[in-house]
């Protein structure tokens, strides 16, 4: 399992090389490796079918307890196999799209690291490693929708789709982080057992909160929704890969994945019920107005995450069920689309539908697998995708509490789908052939194997559902539903309810679509939506952002270093003071003090010092009396039996003053640029932070909440770090990698130096 996972990562890293050497024939050779995970991840399907659940473990991070530890049952099945065997169908398909492109070995690097995260997400049965592969899938998709780096509106686009996704995942990290406090494991096998913990826990909403945060943010439900759109500035194949079956998919997984541990209340239900239902007839309503073939099939997968959300919302047995269902059917339609769209685009050079007619004699079978995948998305039989609006209907007509707010959305949804899904077919394909900027032709095998099995999979589990996806939807709905479910799925239920609520659906959708033209200049007019709706928000957002950058930088980081000083210093004053008074209820336990003779001189040379260099008019008394700090702090160091560090501090002083007396007469005169006021306020804020140090120095010897951490590295400095040196072995053994980052810094700054003098000399020298 540990290497069906991080086996994308693997061939990531040579995937350029392959790509380089095998040229066109890279795509075919490169997909071997999903099909194999899926056949792989096929073997599972006898182990989970009825609702069983198997753990492999590998520990990682034992300590922090974070393991590598894997959960596969129906539902992170169900993804592994869309992950995998899209995967393999994308692959293949990238190859004949992005054909001769410079950046394709790149492409092919990009995407196999996203399809091992995406892997890791839903295989993941530990929050924390579930968590690094989720914000890895952020990355990795922002690399691929910028992929065109070139296009500036790319960049910006894929940026937007970062900022919102990893907003979304700090809120989740913290969501996940009480979860496992909560449920007392970090393991979600052990979580999802302890539904009636989760739900009395005292901070339980503010956790349902933030992890729908994250999983909003990520699967585009409302406000979020915008940024999925923009996400079509990606390649097909991304976008394709992107909203079948990963990425979108994710926030999806971890609602259905978190159910049975957080469902079951009030606030789930009407959170999710609420907020999908608005997200599915928002993602309708907007592909209605849309004529760009990739943003009407994008506004539609908007409309299905939302159906989504919202049936597993509403939490019922038919309603998870039907959730289970309408994700595998859209899954297949919505990757066969995606690549018919590009196949459109890449033969006809628009992606405008308005801009393409009368193809289907020149693409005669793009035509027909476009009208078997559209069927599914309008949901009409027999294809897949009428099973699972039924029980999309079945499930909204009895939502408890929730009845009639969801299915007028979802009737009214699926009247608008309807309709784009026969402008999908008919408008492209139907009427005059239209002139389009390149002469069309049917796309290459590499661009049709994927959308022809594909559509043909919904044809025959349509048919046949009761055969093939039954265990597959099954298994997956036990999971969810978190008890054994009995799924049947049958084609024809007789003539009820939701049968009267498709029939009524696909007529109304065939009206709208007639009129479809009349209902586009209507909506021309409607231009509130882009100036009001949540993206113009966004845009607000970072125009703010940008504000505040300017502000700050011109009132914080003025290029004055003493503003930075008294900036940090009155900061640290007032936060950790007013913590400090505030918790001890204005009162600092002092202890006992306890100081010799000796002690006392040196403090009042050390404080003689520091006074005299503030205010001595004479550069050489400066040093001097700065050197006098040093040796006099160099003093207690040794009196207090730190001789290597006042060994250092003797060193470091010694040569301190040395350099400055070496440069002492090159540097002018000192010069009053301070008011008497400014000096005061310096002297303020320096003895009020001298003053804070002081009493938390006090306040910690005199109170000690554990046994000193002193104690016990005496105790191991010799076995452990084989060294009586007690600050040496803390040093080299115990605080190893901060010592190395110390160290890197160091280099780094040296490098920096040397590069900046470098430079200077070569300009010079030019």
């Amino acid at each position: 399992m540990l290497i069906a996972v991080l086996s994308g990562f693997l061939l990531a890293a040579v995937a350029p090389w392959l790509t380089r050497s095998l040229k066109d024939k890279a795509g075919w050779i490169l997909a071997l490796l999903p099909a194999l995970l899926f056949v792989y991840f096929l073997s599972w399907i006898p182990a989970v079918m009825h609702g069983d659940a198997v753990v492999v473990y590998y520990p990682w991070i034992p300590g922090l307890d974070i393991n590598l530890s894997f959960l596969v049952d129906g539902l992170s099945l169900l993804f592994a196999l869309l992950i995998s065997g899209i995967g393999t169908f994308i692959i293949i398909y990238a190859g004949g799209y992005l054909h001769g492109e410079e950046y394709l070995p790149r492409f092919y690097a990009i995407m196999f690291s996203f399809m091992a995260a995406m892997l890791g997400v839903v295989l993941s049965d530990n929050l924390i490693t579930l968590f690094v592969f989720w914000e890895l899938t952020s990355i990795t998709s922002y690399l691929l929708i910028g992929y065109h780096h070139e296009d500036k509106k790319a960049r910006w686009c894929a940026l937007q789709g970062l900022i919102v996704t990893v907003g979304g995942g700090l809120a989740l990290l913290a969501g996940l982080i009480m979860l496992g406090n909560a449920a007392g494991s970090f393991e979600l096998s052990e979580i999802l057992g302890s539904g009636d913990v989760l739900r009395e826990y005292p901070l339980y909403t503010a956790m349902v909160v933030l992890i729908l945060l994250g999983t909003f943010t990520k699967s585009a439900q409302v406000p979020f929704h915008f940024w999925l759109p923009n996400a079509m500035a990606a390649p097909t194949p991304v976008s394709a890969f992107l909203h079948s079956a990963t990425m979108v998919k994710a926030g999806v997984y971890l609602m259905a994945r978190l159910n049975p541990g957080l469902g079951g209340t009030d606030f789930w239900l009407y959170t999710l019920g609420i907020f999908g239902a608005v997200t599915m007839f928002t993602g309708s309503f907007m592909a209605l107005r849309s004529t760009g073939i990739k943003a009407v099939l994008a506004y539609t997968t908007v409309m299905a995450l939302g159906t989504l959300t919202m049936l597993i919302g509403i939490g019922t047995e038919l309603a998870i069920t039907a959730a289970m269902t309408f994700l595998l059917a859209h899954a297949l339609y919505k990757a066969a689309l995606f690549m018919l769209a590009g196949a459109l685009d890449h033969e006809t050079g628009t992606k405008n539908i308005l801009e393409m007619g009368g193809l289907r004699q020149l693409m005669p079978i793009t035509f027909i697998t476009a009208c078997v995948a559209a069927l599914s998305l309008a949901g009409l039989p027999p294809l897949f995708g009428f099973i699972g609006k039924e029980l999309m209907f079945e499930a909204t007509t009895s939502a408890p509490g929730l009845v009639l707010f969801t299915t007028v959305l979802a009737v009214a949804s699926a009247i608008m789908i309807a309709a784009m899904a026969a402008v999908f077919v008919l408008r492209p394909f139907t009427g005059e052939l239209k002139k389009t900027p390149k002469k069309p032709h049917e796309a290459p095998v590499s661009m049709l194997i994927g959308p022809v099995i594909l559509a043909s999979l919904s044809l025959i589990f349509g048919l046949m559902g009761f055969i093939p996806a039954t265990a597959i939807v099954g298994g997956a709905t036990a999971s969810v539903y978190g008890a054994p479910v009995d799924v049947q799925l049958y084609l024809w239920h007789g003539i009820n309810l939701p049968l009267i609520l498709s029939v009524i659906a696909v007529a109304l959708g065939a009206v709208l679509f007639l009129k479809w033209d009349q209902a586009l200049a209507l909506f021309d007019r409607m231009t509130f939506i882009d100036r009001f709706g949540p993206e113009r928000g966004y845009e607000r957002m970072m125009d703010g952002l940008v504000w505040l950058a300017e502000w700050q930088t011109r009132v914080l980081q003025n290029g004055y270093m003493r503003n930075y000083l008294i900036t940090i210093v009155m900061t640290t004053v007032v936060v950790v003071g007013w913590t400090f008074f505030a918790y001890t209820g204005q009162s600092v336990p002092m202890g006992e003090i306890d100081f010799r003779i000796y002690e006392v001189v040196i403090v009042g040379l050390v404080v003689a010092g520091a006074v005299v260099a503030s205010v001595t008019g004479s550069r050489l008394g400066a040093v001097a009396t700065l050197g006098m700090v040093g040796f006099g702090i160099a003093m207690i160091y040794v009196f207090f039996s730190a001789a290597d560090v006042g060994t250092t501090q003797i060193m470091v002083e010694t040569l301190t003053v040395i350099l400055l007396v070496l440069v002492l007469f090159k540097l002018p005169g000192f010069q009053n640029l301070s008011s008497t006021a400014s000096r005061l306020r310096d002297a303020a804020v320096a003895l009020s932070f001298g003053g804070l140090m002081t009493v938390l120095i006090l306040a910690i010897n005199a109170v000690e909440v554990a046994d000193p951490i002193s104690d016990v590295l005496v105790q191991w400095s010799v076995p452990e770090g084989y060294g009586r040196n007690i600050v040496n072995v803390i040093l080299v053994d115990f605080r190893a990698l901060d010592t190395l980052g110390e160290i890197f810094v160091v280099g780094l700054a040296a490098v920096g130096i040397y590069a900046m003098i470098h430079f200077r000399a070569e300009d010079k020298a030019k």
